[in-house]
């Protein structure tokens, strides 16, 4: 595994960005064509994902004052109408975005006006009552990451960016690899293979 992350950052050609370190699980033997045998979970990565996940909220006056300082995005009930409006705006905005929290009251307005672009990214907010502590739910975002296989025996998960140590990055793939196969009927015997790349680099195999 350390072996596969090091021969990854070792093959790349140094970028003006700091490439994002991802892996790709390829699955094997099971029927992603039943809803109930896809992966689809979150996942705090032990030494973060190098870079903070982007939060937005959607909010009303109280919360939104309280999550100002503390969200990437605020969207306000005004705004989320605009937003309906201009879907190629929406689509865009959503784009920059990886995770959504929204008031609860504003939840069926989301789904309405933004539902559409949210759901087929599998962003729909998590409602969140107007007293929430706003700021503990979006620091405890940062973090996180998405397993989410679809109907596909192929997917890919960020552990981290370059710029982190082998070391971190070695023990956030096996966090994931650990979670990834607690899902599967047979564990690792269902994953074919894992490999390891950055953004613009080649693929190694684990």
């Amino acid at each position: 595994m350390k072996q596969a992350i090091a021969n990854a950052l070792e093959a790349r050609k140094e970028r003006k960005f700091t490439e994002t370190v991802d892996v790709a699980i390829n699955l094997r033997d099971v029927d992603l064509q039943n809803p109930q045998k896809r992966i689809d979970d979150e996942l705090a990565l032990p030494h973060g994902r190098g870079r903070p996940a982007r939060v937005g909220v959607f909010a009303r006056t109280e919360l939104a004052e309280k999550a100002k300082a503390h969200a990437d995005l605020l969207i306000t009930p005004e705004e989320l109408g605009d937003l309906a409006n201009d879907k190629r705006r929406a689509r865009k905005v959503v784009d920059g975005i990886d995770y959504f929290v929204a008031e609860v009251s504003m939840m069926a307005d989301i789904g309405k006006s933004l539902g559409v672009v949210l759901g087929p990214r599998g962003k729909m907010p998590r409602p969140v009552p107007p007293t929430a502590d706003i700021a503990r739910i979006i620091d405890g975002l940062r973090n996180l990451v998405v397993l989410r296989s679809r109907d596909r025996p192929t997917f890919h998960v960020p552990i981290g960016t370059v710029a982190m140590e082998q070391e971190q990055l070695a023990e956030n793939l096996e966090t994931v690899l650990k979670r990834v196969e607690s899902h599967l009927d047979r564990g690792d015997q269902n994953i074919a293979s894992v490999w390891v790349k950055t953004t613009m680099g080649k693929a190694v195999r684990v």
